[in-house]
């Protein structure tokens, strides 16, 4: 019907939607209800697929001498054909393999089988019980701290006497 009414009104650049839908009701007569969704589904589904061509709000049927409109994104890559007599392998499932029910159970603290052969997380901290604390520069240690900064240190002003 699209296709009969872009014929029959045969314009050069092309016919919008609602003159279509004019040329569809006064040739068939009374429409459905539903027919403005319907004809917006099918001109979106024609243009879709090629065979209509939407330019300046208006509908055509696309130049035969036109190359065809490609696709979004990149075009796929070739294959090369497989040699004859070549039996394929079936791909491998997804996910994770299921566990096999007659292996043994794993001990908790058994070393993973792969990897580096280390435990796995943070190691545990070695106290240091050989050497003494340095000792420290800051006055008092017995005394606790107070919260927040210390005051800056100001250094001593000494008098310097000026002779006339």
């Amino acid at each position: 019907m699209i296709m009969k009414a872009l014929d029959g009104l045969n314009e050069p650049n092309g016919s919008n939607k609602s003159a279509i839908s004019r040329y569809i009701e006064s040739t068939y007569g009374e429409l459905p209800e539903g027919h403005t969704t319907l004809l917006n589904h099918h001109l979106n589904k024609m243009k879709d697929s090629g065979e209509l061509v939407f330019l300046k709000n208006n509908y055509m049927k696309p130049d035969a001498s036109a190359p065809p409109k490609r696709g979004r994104g990149r075009p796929p890559k070739a294959k090369e054909p497989l040699p004859p007599g070549t039996v394929l392998s079936p791909p491998r499932p997804r996910g994770r393999p299921p566990k096999d029910p007659n292996a043994p159970p794993k001990s908790p603290k058994a070393k993973p089988s792969g990897g580096s052969g280390r435990p796995r997380g943070r190691p545990k901290k070695i106290p240091r019980t050989a050497a003494p604390p340095p000792p420290s520069t800051l006055s008092a240690p017995s005394t606790p701290r107070g919260r927040g900064r210390p005051p800056k240190v100001k250094p001593q002003l000494t008098e310097v006497s000026v002779e006339i």
